[in-house]
């Protein structure tokens, strides 16, 4: 194992050629609009970063119920880096599932 393909930014980097490879531009595409494929890295661990390349925990993880719901569902007991769980996280956004979707106030 390549512990350097393994690191936290060998990770985002293999996440950035994935979506290269299924067709996303990141430089055509509109901010919040669709797109092909989006792979996020949203923790890595207890690691807290922000290098310009990397930012983990994702910047807008607590603001995001499709991001936090299946974290709650798969990893309840989390304690996400500077406190609380997804479930506490949650109880601050207005959101809904309806099915397997996410909808978000």
């Amino acid at each position: 194992m390549d512990p350097e393909i393994w690191a936290p930014e060998g990770l985002l980097s293999t996440f950035l050629a994935i979506e290269a490879q299924m067709g996303r531009d990141r430089t055509t595409e509109t901010p919040q609009g669709p797109r092909v494929i989006d792979l996020d890295l949203l923790l890595f661990g207890d690691l807290v970063t922000d290098n310009g390349f990397l930012t983990v925990p994702h910047p807008r993880l607590r603001e995001r119920a499709f991001m936090l719901v299946p974290l709650q569902e798969i990893a309840p007991g989390l304690i996400l880096p500077g406190g609380g769980t997804p479930a506490d996280a949650l109880k601050s956004l207005k959101y809904r599932v309806d099915g397997n979707r996410i909808w978000q106030d």
